[in-house]
């Protein structure tokens, strides 16, 4: 990148870093380093939408279907998500919320119970260890109840005592956590620049508020450093560089030098992919508020209940809503500014066919 970037810039890279050539599933883990969950299925969740662009003939459900083989964990950081299991040092130790440590003084019993069953059994299933503990409802934080075994093997997890080892029908199966070796383990000034390496490698380029914002989401799942101090170090030592560009403050790899050149490819993206995450960067790069409109009342909807951003080129034109109906695939546009020409628009229909049926394939189900 030259020394004056421009806003055009920071859009080409920010695709070209996020989208490479699809590789192996693990590979993509690995480049990632992260990738977040979610569990509406629009027509498909989060984790199989971002995948599907990164993934050699990725299908949907293929993520859960392969875990119990690959090197990845689930866990929570800032969000919940898949980790490459090289990723574990940077999340542990860590201090429960207060509502966790709530919960467990309030059912300590409890907690000695499903510590043990989990120790007895290669497994633990939420309903077999419901069936051999019992222990009732409890409010889970999200304005429903869950059982207090399941939420205490949530609890377990959090920790770092219990780890996801598969799901089963979407239901997370639980183990004891893997030993962590000595060498493993890294000082707190390691797990922060780690954390921060970690955010800055996803998003890049990416404003500095909105590494703050991510830093500040991990709440006490991080070290308890100042990393305002964290960031400026990096920057003197020169492993970030940091740039004005219209008024923001933006980070990113001092490394990089990465191609700037984006395909004619059209690509429906997940309101999680890296590329649309952060909606500070979205906003300024191109031009219009995407928001995730899942939870907002029908009537106050303005883009659908699970809209899909519309990349093309170096731009985020628009966004489409898929629905799967009678086995058929069901899809509507809506467009930011003016739809491109069909006709004249340099391809974009063709390019847009192409990525509809590339999204039939990817819902087609073996």
């Amino acid at each position: 990148m030259t020394d004056k970037v421009t806003k055009k810039q920071l859009a080409q890279y920010a695709i070209a870093r996020s989208l490479f050539k699809p590789k192996t599933l693990q590979t993509a883990i690995d480049i990632l380093g992260y990738v977040q969950a979610d569990p509406i299925r629009a027509p498909a969740r989060a984790q199989d939408l971002i995948f599907r662009h990164r993934v050699k003939s990725y299908r949907i459900d293929d993520l859960e279907k392969k875990y119990p083989k690959l090197d990845v964990t689930e866990d929570m950081l800032h969000d919940h998500g898949f980790f490459p299991h090289r990723h574990l040092p940077l999340l542990y130790p860590r201090k429960l919320s207060p509502r966790w440590q709530a919960f467990v003084a309030e059912h300590k019993t409890l907690r000695r119970n499903v510590w043990n069953y989990l120790n007895e059994n290669a497994t633990a299933h939420p309903r077999d260890l419901e069936q051999a503990l019992g222990g009732g409802n409890r409010e889970n934080g999200w304005g429903s109840s869950s059982s207090a075994t399941t939420l205490m093997l949530e609890c377990l997890h959090r920790e770092g005592r219990a780890r996801v080892v598969r799901r089963d029908s979407g239901i997370r199966v639980y183990s004891v956590s893997l030993p962590v070796n000595a060498d493993q383990k890294w000082s707190s000034t390691q797990r922060a620049d780690g954390l921060i390496r970690m955010m800055v490698n996803l998003y890049a380029p990416l404003p500095l508020r909105s590494l703050t914002q991510l830093i500040n989401m991990m709440r006490h799942y991080k070290p308890a450093l100042d990393y305002n101090k964290r960031i400026d170090a990096m920057v003197k030592r020169d492993e970030l560089r940091r740039e004005i560009v219209d008024g923001l403050i933006y980070v990113w790899p001092s490394v990089e030098r990465p191609p700037q050149d984006v395909s004619d490819e059209v690509r429906l993206l997940a309101p999680f992919d890296p590329i649309v995450w952060d909606r500070r960067r979205f906003e300024h790069l191109w031009g219009w508020a995407y928001r995730l409109e899942a939870y907002t009342p029908l009537a106050k909807r303005k883009l659908g209940y699970y809209a899909l951003p519309m990349l093309w080129r170096e731009s985020v034109i628009g966004w489409a809503n898929m629905a799967i109906n009678n086995g058929e695939l069901d899809v509507t546009f809506g467009y930011a500014e003016n739809r491109p020409n069909t006709s004249t628009g340099g391809g974009f229909r063709a390019a847009l066919d192409a990525e509809i049926e590339r999204f039939r394939q990817f819902t087609r189900r073996p």
